[in-house]
């Protein structure tokens, strides 16, 4: 019988192939947009995942996510720094300047102020200069995204490509010299910004005079020592907040699912998917089974009970959704692939596959339902009718 299944699943191609068609199209929605929202998501607390040796953030009470920058007075560091349980706790400023290019344009930069001494919280991946060269004097890193795209140079001729800022170059920060003396590889931020990298006491001569200008204290607890009881021991000394890695990314991340329009845009545009799949395989699945009503009827003439037809509809449906399921995988890996390299936001963990999987196996149990129905008060008869 299963045999016989798939021979009347594949016997009409047209309407096989716009099952397949639709199970695609569903499938695609459900794993590609959830990928891309994904990706928006990540890079919201990028910032934080690059940093990857402080256990703890430290922070204003009313931060509310990473770009949410609330100055310290910086005698707030060394109150930090006298609490036990604390194996080192060092300075971090970030903030949002302009950088005056070459050609008199201006574009606003992510500038990140490490320890003078420590250099904690340096780019993870250097793919030019060391980031010893910071010390030198007015010298910066810069992202390789920013390097070659906003940040880069004029072209030579109108028209023409332009040219990726390079080690040596020169770049104005709040009407101060910076000479760009690395190139690092970071994770993009959720706005796409350029991301300079230089000293704490250098950053604090780039951006405008401020009474306050710490805007956070990294901090790495000692061996052994619980993060959880550390945070609150912070708090409690100090009256700031205290967030380990996770808990500060999953506070970036709740604050832009409530504060944005974003999810909302992206379970929209998966909700049609899902429907628009739902209504092109089931209508099709439907009548394919109408087509093939007479078969049925034959067959339950033949001795064929209710339950080896309904086996026979679910294994239909089971072929044709595993198909399109993986088709739909498939294209969405490709698209990930090929933007790899672009601005697009795009990541692809596991979790979507099964989210994509459970979409499209409701939308096969839906088609199969409604033909399901129809065989099960088939009439045997109905193979003498002319």
């Amino acid at each position: 019988m299963n045999y016989i299944a798939i021979k009347m699943l594949m016997g009409d191609t047209g309407k096989y192939i716009g099952i397949v068609i639709g199970l695609t199209f569903a499938s695609l929605i459900m794993t590609q947009q959830p990928a891309i929202f994904t990706g928006f998501i990540a890079r919201s607390y990028s910032f934080i995942t690059d940093l990857g040796l402080p256990d703890v953030w430290v922070m204003d009470t009313k931060v509310q996510f990473i770009d949410d920058v609330k100055p310290l007075q910086e005698t707030e560091l060394y109150r930090v720094r006298g609490i036990s349980g604390i194996e080192w706790a060092m300075p971090l400023y970030k903030g949002m300047l302009k950088a005056r290019m070459s050609d008199g344009t201006f574009q606003n930069c992510n500038v990140i102020g490490l320890d003078d001494t420590t250099l904690i919280g340096a780019p993870p991946i250097l793919l030019e200069g060391k980031v010893e060269d910071l010390r030198r004097s007015d010298g910066v890193i810069v992202d390789i995204d920013g390097a070659s795209e906003k940040l880069a140079k004029p072209a030579l001729v109108a028209g023409g490509k332009k040219i990726p800022l390079k080690v040596g170059d020169n770049l104005e920060l709040n009407d101060r010299r910076a000479i760009v003396v690395g190139i690092a590889k970071v994770t993009r931020t959720f706005q796409s910004q350029p991301v300079i990298y230089t000293t704490y006491s250098r950053a604090k001569n780039y951006a405008p005079s401020e009474r306050k200008q710490l805007s956070f204290v990294l901090v790495k607890a000692k061996p052994g020592q619980d993060l959880h009881e550390l945070t609150q021991r912070i708090h409690a000394n100090t009256g700031l907040a205290a967030y380990t890695r996770q808990e500060f990314m999953d506070l970036t991340f709740w604050y832009l699912m409530k504060n944005t329009g974003i999810p909302i845009n992206f379970g929209v545009s998966v909700l049609l998917g899902f429907i628009v799949g739902a209504a092109i395989a089931g209508q099709t699945f439907y009548n394919f089974t109408l087509d093939n009503i007479r078969q049925f009827g034959v067959l339950k003439a033949m001795g064929a009970s209710n339950g080896t037809l309904l086996r026979m509809i679910l294994l239909q449906a089971l072929v044709a959704g595993s198909i399109g399921y993986g088709m739909g995988v498939g294209l969405t890996a490709l698209f990930g692939f090929a933007m790899r390299h672009s601005i697009l936001a795009f990541k692809f963990p596991w979790q979507l596959l099964v989210f994509s999987g459970t979409g499209v196996s409701l939308i096969c149990m839906f088609a199969a339902f409604i033909s399901i129905i129809k065989v099960m008060r088939l009439e045997p008869a109905i193979v003498f009718k002319s």
